[in-house]
């Protein structure tokens, strides 16, 4: 459900307390009915060098171990050779290169700067997409939902064996409501909300590849429209909006590198798993059930460990990154 006004006003206080101050400082510029700041400020004020790019049309920013290149009038990013969305395309404006501030707080400095806790993630609650009534993508015979629950089970095993409390969201073939599963995360302590599917597209067989998304920020667009709502205000997912993307780009890049797999970004989505979350939450497209090469892979139990090895991998990265020594 969406917050009260009361838990709207107290968010907003919390993620202006929690934006970096490199922002706060830099001259906001409107564009298109927005603001925007420079670019090149930006990565001046973070330490790190700017690279209007060839015409100016493909700045880069580097330093510290980290190299992000971006495209005039695109909001794909690409973030150490990992893709990522933005809310709102890069503008080029007198040959200089904007940028909206909602994507430096809450895309680029989670991950240029990640934000160590006290608290190490050690409960993983995992969430097998559809279930029961809901069968998900039908590839011929084969049921999306048989093959979440399964993927789940072999991520949940692999977590157990690193030493992590996992609990899941269904065991079994039961339908379970959408804004149940977050709720069930958070009545067992989860640290963590990791919700599993395989995509599939309906324009033909050749789209394949990962994508991992995370909750839209407030009064943003998402990366996708489908099924989301057209309410773009604070839920309660955004109190948690630097560690969600962060955990998102961590698993993308995992599936990414470790198995060679097309990357198709780290998205933004209001799905009702990701805004009622009480934790870092992701939902994870391990693949596409619609593409038949990739749908015979994912079908193969040798490649699901593949996939749920990967994913681990992705949340311990995470873990390393966030949790103080």
């Amino acid at each position: 459900m969406k917050p009260g006004v009361g838990f709207g006003l107290l968010l907003l206080c919390c993620l202006a307390v929690a934006a970096p101050a490199t922002t706060s400082r830099l001259e906001r510029t409107w564009l298109f009915g927005n603001e925007y700041v420079r670019l090149d400020k930006w990565a001046a004020s973070a330490g790190l060098r700017f690279d209007p790019g060839p015409r100016n049309r493909e700045p880069r920013v580097t330093g510290n171990g980290t190299t992000l290149r971006f495209e005039a009038d695109s909001s794909k990013a690409v973030v150490n050779g990992i893709m990522v969305h933005l809310s709102s395309p890069i503008a080029i404006r007198n040959g200089l290169a904007y940028i909206q501030p909602v994507d430096v707080t809450s895309t680029l400095e989670p991950l240029v700067s990640p934000a160590t806790q006290q608290r190490k993630p050690v409960h993983i609650c995992l969430d097998a997409g559809h279930g029961g009534s809901d069968p998900g993508f039908l590839a011929g015979k084969e049921k999306e939902k048989k093959y979440t629950l399964l993927l789940a089970k072999e991520v949940g095993d692999q977590l157990s064996k690193a030493g992590y409390k996992v609990s899941y969201t269904r065991t079994g073939d039961s339908f379970v409501k959408l804004p149940s599963r977050p709720e069930l995360a958070r009545k067992r302590g989860a640290d963590l909300f990791v919700s599993l599917h395989f995509n599939s597209e309906g324009k033909g067989e050749t789209v394949k590849g990962v994508e991992v998304y995370c909750m839209t920020p407030a009064r943003t667009s998402s990366t996708n429209a489908r099924g989301e709502g057209a309410e773009s205000g604070l839920y309660t997912g955004n109190r948690f909006d630097p560690k969600n993307v962060l955990l998102a780009y961590q698993v993308q890049k995992s599936l990414v590198t470790r198995l060679g797999l097309e990357d198709r970004g780290v998205r933004r989505a209001r799905y009702a798993v990701l805004r009622d979350a009480e934790m870092p939450a992701i939902l994870v497209e391990s693949g596409y059930l619609s593409n038949r090469s990739e749908s015979q892979r994912i079908f193969d139990p040798a490649y699901r460990r593949q996939l749920a090895r990967a994913i681990v991998d992705g949340i311990q990265d995470y873990k390393q990154l966030v949790s103080q020594e």
